[in-house]
């Protein structure tokens, strides 16, 4: 039985191969684009589950190509890179991907990573089913629609910050923990490659709310959303 579309962007051919067959034996549908461009259309085109993309691309570096997914899409971005710096991956992230994978890699762990993005997406679709709307000073969640707004105007989030939103809302008021925040955004303990992501996510998380004071930082423990009030946009 089939368990989802996966679109791989990817110019190597040997790479493209090796994930083909690996997609292939696990039963995904797949696509393969060669170069951004091709990438960018077949995204748009085929509207997969998951998407995974190099960053070394021959005509788009990747990090341009995610923020032009991310102009019209949710979708789960993992990128398979052979680049290592943490400047880098924080880039990559910042532009809105939800993963980072380093070249050379396991086949194993990609699928898991895949499966993990599959399950993320799951969990964000189950809110939107939610029949219920989050309000906190001047930040709205709409659990139905899977929308957040910030002086009635909609904030675009990434699947990763949705749910990272939606876990600080449902604790208000509580200190979570680093490793609690990991293992429920991620499903497990591997699923994060540092402590630096979620920083980078809770970071991402901020801006777009255009208030920092909504999110707490509690310094090598976790994080807290505040209670605001409506009136004075102050903590409760």
């Amino acid at each position: 039985m089939n368990k989802g579309t996966i679109l791989v962007i990817e110019d190597d051919k040997m790479i493209q191969n090796l994930m083909a067959t690996t997609l292939e034996i696990s039963n995904y549908n797949f696509q393969i684009a060669s170069n951004a461009e091709q990438g960018i259309l077949k995204a748009a085109s085929y509207n997969p589950d998951v998407i995974i993309l190099d960053l070394g691309l021959p005509d788009i570096d990747g990090i341009e190509v995610i923020k032009r997914v991310r102009s019209f899409s949710c979708t789960p971005v993992i990128v398979v890179s052979a680049r290592v710096d943490n400047d880098d991956k924080i880039s990559a992230l910042d532009a809105g991907a939800d993963d980072y994978l380093t070249k050379p890699f396991n086949t194993e762990e990609l699928l898991a990573r895949i499966r993990a993005a599959l399950r993320r997406k799951s969990y964000s679709n189950d809110e939107k089913v939610q029949d219920s709307i989050f309000i906190n000073g001047n930040l709205k969640i709409d659990y139905a629609q899977g929308c957040v707004y910030v002086d009635d105007k909609e904030v675009h989030l990434t699947a990763i910050e949705y749910k990272l939103l939606c876990l600080l809302a449902k604790n208000l008021g509580k200190v979570l923990t680093h490793n609690y925040i990991k293992k429920e955004i991620w499903l497990d303990d591997n699923g994060c490659d540092s402590q630096l992501s979620l920083r980078v996510f809770v970071t991402n998380l901020r801006k777009k709310l255009n208030a920092s004071d909504y999110i707490k930082t509690h310094v090598g423990i976790g994080y807290r959303m505040l209670q605001i009030s409506n009136e004075n946009s102050s903590e409760v």
